[in-house]
């Protein structure tokens, strides 16, 4: 997209003044192949000029170069898919430079310096340097502290912020996240009920169906955010570990995740598996890998965003989120990812000698190959 947008000013302005290219040159003292290049975006006028252009149209500088330094959300959508693919076919450096350039040129849009930044931190795994891993976290945590500090869109700063602690984590300065966080929880006022009410007393029955579906959905995906990270804190109670991975198992088979979003649920199981390492239980840890397996070489991909037939009414709302339905990575990265976690996981590194283990590490590392 153009950003400044002089040229279809000039042309717009001219015509609507009904004066010819020779007028306004004579006006302005340059050459008529001068104004011709303005407007064919051939060149720029000389600053000096841009005074005298705007009191001859009887508009500001501003409204003559046209400037947008923003981009729509199906262009920044748009760009993030094809920044993500270029990860996986170009080198990673290129790539990089690529954003860099981006985000120069569209430092006040804020939207798109979220999901630059949120691209960072998608594809920091492929640095194999730990050196250059930090300093990519840093650079995409400076992006979220800009939009946190800039920006006058609140639901962009409350992103800004969770974003901006994730990278504390990433970079392993827990404090500064509790910090960042305050430390506290306040007790969730979810919107979802009372705007389904309120659909509900005006006739609107269908929208208050979606905005409960859309309610569910979230915070079942949340709890299957919830559930990994509350099992490796319980790896010293093996009952406690096991009851949790039951329910787990069991809410997981009622909404059908295998099927709903695979994604969230595939953590589970190697969280689960690195677990069982810790308890030295190594068949089991082989049982949930294999679960894992089957699951990461199925045929779940293209990986989207969709719902169900329980889910029925998810799907515009879907397509509204910041990247639609697509998933923050290009499925060739979540391929090799989904194989690196298991084949390159120091925690299975036990199970290296295992046939059963190196049969689940050719089928992952196959599976990157596909298309």
């Amino acid at each position: 997209m153009k950003e400044i947008n002089i040229a279809k000013v000039l042309v717009k302005k001219r015509k609507e003044k009904g004066v010819t290219q020779d007028e306004l040159a004579n006006y302005i003292g340059v050459t008529k192949a001068s104004v011709s290049k303005w407007e064919t975006e051939q060149s720029y006028p000389d600053i000096t000029f841009l005074p005298m252009l705007a009191t001859y149209f009887n508009i500001s500088i501003d409204d003559l170069i046209d400037y947008k330094p923003q981009m729509t959300r199906e262009d920044i959508k748009k760009l993030y898919q094809k920044l993500s693919s270029d990860f996986t076919s170009k080198t990673f450096d290129s790539v990089l430079e690529d954003c860099r350039r981006i985000i120069k040129k569209y430092y006040s849009c804020f939207p798109l310096l979220l999901q630059m930044g949120i691209l960072m931190i998608n594809h920091v795994e492929l640095l194999k340097d730990s050196r250059q891993s930090v300093s990519l976290i840093e650079e995409a945590r400076a992006l979220f502290i800009r939009v946190k500090e800039e920006s006058d869109d609140v639901s962009s700063i409350k992103k800004a912020l969770y974003l901006e602690a994730y990278c504390d984590l990433a970079a392993g300065e827990p404090n500064a996240a509790l910090e960042l966080l305050d430390g506290t929880i306040e007790p969730a006022l979810p919107p979802e009920s009372l705007m389904a009410s309120a659909y509900q007393m005006t006739g609107q029955v269908k929208d208050a169906k979606a905005v409960l579906q859309i309610g569910i959905y979230q915070n079942i995906v949340v709890l299957f955010n919830f559930l990994p990270a509350y099992l490796m804190l319980c790896t010293d109670d093996p009952l406690k570990f096991d009851e949790i991975l039951r329910r787990a198992f069991n809410a997981a088979e009622s909404f059908d995740m295998r099927h709903l979003h695979p994604g969230v649920l595939v953590s589970l199981y190697i969280c689960a598996a690195q677990g069982y390492i810790a308890q030295n239980n190594h068949e089991q840890a082989l049982n949930m890998l294999q679960q894992y397996t089957e699951i990461v070489t199925s045929d779940i991909y293209p990986l989207k965003l969709h719902g169900d037939d329980f889910f029925d009414l998810l799907d515009d709302w879907l397509i509204k989120l910041d990247l639609g339905n697509d998933l923050p990575r290009d499925e060739k990265t979540i391929r090799k990812s989904m194989s690196n976690v298991v084949v390159n996981n120091p925690a299975f590194s036990v199970l290296a000698d295992k046939p059963r283990f190196q049969n689940i590490a050719e089928k992952l590392q196959s599976n990157c190959c596909e298309d």
